[in-house]
């Protein structure tokens, strides 16, 4: 049976840069009682004013019930409100406070700090091709959540477009091909 090495494991490896990025927000943050993802979740809310519980799921990738019960405190600290939406009164649309905007305005640039930290310990060169790779991570969770349980399916289905797409216009330029000489045919014939 071959050996499992932890220090080889993507999964491990993620939590312990999670870890580390956590650590850096909250030291630039200070006693702020805001963590990462709230901070997520107000800055969503305040750049999607009156979006709903799910569609904050869906932008956010924090799951439904956490999600839930971190609307709830941050709405117990006057960060965000809560309303029933007007469309399904079985939705909720979610709103930013003046408290809460002033919380993401006095701390969005000490968490581009920690942000830039996390980068830095990269190579320059390294950098754009780390976060490439995070939002591929990223969007293959977008899918599982979606129900998709190939996480690889987008770039197939990337794929297939493309192959569908240049099938189509292998066709269309066939077609015309074939239209000017029955066109040059019929001239000829006169």
């Amino acid at each position: 049976m071959a050996k499992f090495d932890i220090t080889d494991s993507p999964g491990h490896l993620l939590r312990r840069a999670q870890q580390f990025a956590f650590d850096l927000f909250s030291a630039e943050i200070g006693n702020s009682n805001l963590t990462p993802r709230q901070f997520t979740v107000l800055l969503t809310v305040q750049q999607n004013e009156g979006c709903s519980q799910t569609d904050l799921v869906k932008m956010t990738g924090i799951d439904r019930s956490t999600l839930a019960d971190m609307i709830s405190r941050l709405i117990d600290r006057k960060l965000l409100s809560r309303t029933r939406t007007k469309e399904d009164a079985r939705a909720n649309a979610v709103k930013i406070t003046a408290a809460g905007k002033k919380q993401v305005a006095s701390h969005t640039s000490n968490v581009k700090k920690a942000e830039s930290k996390i980068l830095s310990v990269l190579p320059a060169s390294q950098r754009a091709s780390f976060m490439k790779s995070l939002k591929t991570i990223a969007a293959a969770a977008d899918e599982l959540d979606a129900g998709n349980t190939n996480p690889a399916a987008p770039k197939a289905r990337k794929a297939a477009k493309k192959k569908t797409a240049k099938r189509a216009s292998t066709k269309k330029t066939a077609k015309k091909t074939a239209k000017r000489k029955t066109k040059t045919k019929a001239k000829k014939k006169k």
